[in-house]
């Protein structure tokens, strides 16, 4: 489906649908098309809010996870949105984890996929390698049991987004924040029920990091996805909505008075 771009105020965002709130919450280099197969299937019965994150835009003393979660809580707010179900990819499910431990009383369910938080093997090091293209295209098919997964279109916004210097500074602060904030001891404390959904060939967020939330989050539930690795909603669509659509059903929330 063709994703409309809606905008109010310094937030740009999707919202399609209507019902319960399910909060996407994006990677790194991530987009919102990220999320196609997503908003397509659950609009259909739910209301799928997906903020595009400020990642090179924001200033640069903010850049990390916690200004990230604190432009999710101001999203929020502005959207007057409550009994949520956050899901978030990557980096998206690591603010997804902070913004959860810091307002417990807006978020009914977390969901979870190839999130960041415990250990990721990022594109860090040498990337982003500005103007090699192949080795671009490499790191992005990396992402991907399947390297073909990663369209042109894809690998194309990605070199696009190296290729400028107040981007990479902000990538590069970013990824670093992710790395220092590591959360092994903080999500002991979720209470919420939490799904993760993992890619069993993920090589970014191994398996052993999926296990490892499951042991730390006390309520939780794993499932892996083979021949999938970090983006399990874009590789296998159909898969991860079944798993995500059976956890709703069988999870259903307790709605807060108004």
């Amino acid at each position: 489906m063709n994703l409309q771009i809606r905008q109010e105020g310094d937030f740009q965002y999707i919202d399609e649908g209507e019902g319960e709130v399910l909060l996407l919450l994006h990677g790194l280099f991530g987009a919102l098309s990220n999320w196609n197969g997503v908003v397509d299937h659950f609009s259909k019965n739910y209301r799928v809010v997906i903020p595009l994150m400020p990642i090179y835009e924001m200033a640069l003393h903010k850049a990390g996870v916690p200004g990230l979660t604190s432009f999710v809580e101001d999203f929020v707010k502005l959207k007057k949105l409550k009994d949520l179900t956050v899901l978030g990819n990557s980096l998206g499910g690591h603010v997804g984890l902070a913004y959860t431990l810091k307002n417990a009383d807006m978020v009914q369910r977390l969901v979870l996929t190839g999130s960041s938080g415990l250990f990721e093997d990022s594109m860090g090091g040498s990337f982003p390698k500005r103007g090699n293209y192949q080795y671009v295209q490499e790191r992005v098919g990396y992402t991907f049991y399947d390297p073909k997964t990663a369209t042109k279109e894809l690998v194309d916004e990605v070199f696009s987004i190296t290729n400028s210097n107040a981007k990479c500074l902000r990538i590069i602060a970013i990824a670093k924040s992710a790395q220092r904030h590591n959360m092994a001891k903080d999500i002991t404390n979720i209470k919420v029920p939490t799904l993760l959904i993992w890619g069993l060939n993920d090589t970014i967020t191994p398996p052993l990091v999926g296990h490892e939330f499951n042991r730390l989050i006390e309520n939780s539930e794993l499932y892996f996805i083979d021949k999938c690795g970090h983006a399990p909603m874009m590789e296998h669509p159909e898969k991860f909505n079944s798993i995500l659509e059976k956890y709703l059903v069988n999870t259903p929330i307790t709605a807060t008075a108004t």
